[in-house]
Formats: C-alpha cells, sequence, structure tokens
C-alpha cells in the first residue's frame, strides 16, 4: 500500500472505531393494499362498444351458429377437411371469452407468437358463440376470423367439432417454416 492509501486507511478506521451494530427490530406490517374499485367502468364500457363497432360492415355477415372456413391458396381442400373433423392433434389452446375486442387482439396475437416459437402446427382458439352480444352479434367471432385471416403463419381454420366447442372454436393450423 501507499502511504497515502495507508493514511486514508487509518484514518477511516479511527473514524468509524466508536460505532456499534443497531439492535435487530422487526420490520413493522405490511398495510394490505386497499380495495380496487371500478373507477373507469363507464369508460370500459365505452371502449368495448367503439371497438365492436371497428370492424368493416362487410365483416358482419357471420351469424351465432355459422361455421368459420378458412385455407390460404395452395392448400388442399382435403385438408381444410380434416382440420373441420378433429383430425390434427391440439396442442394448445387460448381461450378469449369475456375479454374486449383489443384484449382479445393482443392475447391472440401473443398466443399465435409463443405457439409458432414453439413450432406447434395446430392450436384452439375459443371464442365463444357470441349467444349474449345482444343484437350485434358474436363480436370475438367475427374478429378473430378476421385477425386469422391476416396472419400470415395462419395456413388454414376451421370450427371445431361440437365435442371441442362447435362454432364457439376454431382450430388453427400453423405453417412449419
Amino acid at each position: 500500500m501507499t502511504a497515502e492509501a495507508d493514511d486514508n486507511d487509518h484514518a477511516f478506521r479511527s473514524a468509524v472505531a466508536d460505532v456499534r451494530p443497531l439492535p435487530e427490530q422487526p420490520l413493522p406490517p405490511r398495510a394490505a393494499p386497499p380495495r380496487p374499485h371500478a373507477r373507469f367502468r363507464r369508460l370500459d364500457d365505452d371502449m368495448a362498444l367503439r371497438e365492436s363497432l371497428e370492424l368493416a360492415p362487410g365483416d358482419w355477415l357471420i351469424e351465432t351458429g355459422d361455421e368459420l372456413l378458412f385455407r390460404r391458396a395452395g392448400i388442399p381442400a382435403r385438408l381444410l377437411d380434416r382440420l373441420r373433423r378433429g383430425e390434427f392433434a391440439v396442442e394448445d389452446e387460448t381461450d378469449l371469452h369475456g375479454l374486449t375486442a383489443s384484449e382479445a387482439r393482443e392475447a391472440l396475437r401473443e398466443f399465435l407468437h409463443e405457439a409458432l416459437a414453439r413450432r406447434l402446427h395446430c392450436v384452439r382458439v375459443v371464442h365463444g358463440k357470441g349467444l349474449r352480444s345482444g343484437p350485434r352479434g358474436p363480436v370475438l367471432k367475427h374478429a378473430v376470423n378476421v385477425w386469422l385471416r391476416k396472419v400470415d403463419a395462419v395456413v388454414a381454420f376451421a370450427s371445431a367439432p361440437r365435442q371441442d366447442g362447435g362454432t364457439g372454436a376454431v382450430y388453427v393450423l400453423l405453417t412449419d417454416r
């Protein structure tokens, strides 16, 4: 050590020579967090209504019990038939019930991103039949139909067989690229 460092060390030790540890004391108990209250409920309801109207008018042609079917150009029709019959093993699923359209869009995006990262080939998306949507019809069913068509990794999708949700769910085939 240099003389300067030695002097600094000696000065420090002299300065803290009388220091003693504090006696151990338990931490005071944490206060319970405040109860949540729905301050923005009306705002959320208004936003949900606006979101339900975001889709183009042509997108609202699907009825509650209508079957959803889609396949990209070049995909054989028999592949879509096999998908409709449930002949592919469903490797994961997501349920969008109770979400607003924007929440459902984000949840679906994250789900598909994760499914592709895991190299899954067939997944199920439960969107519901829209039986409680009133006169505007099944909001999420329409939205899922539109959104899935825009995802390049989606090769085909079809409403699930009755035992797996029927027209309230779709099987989705993903590309293996």
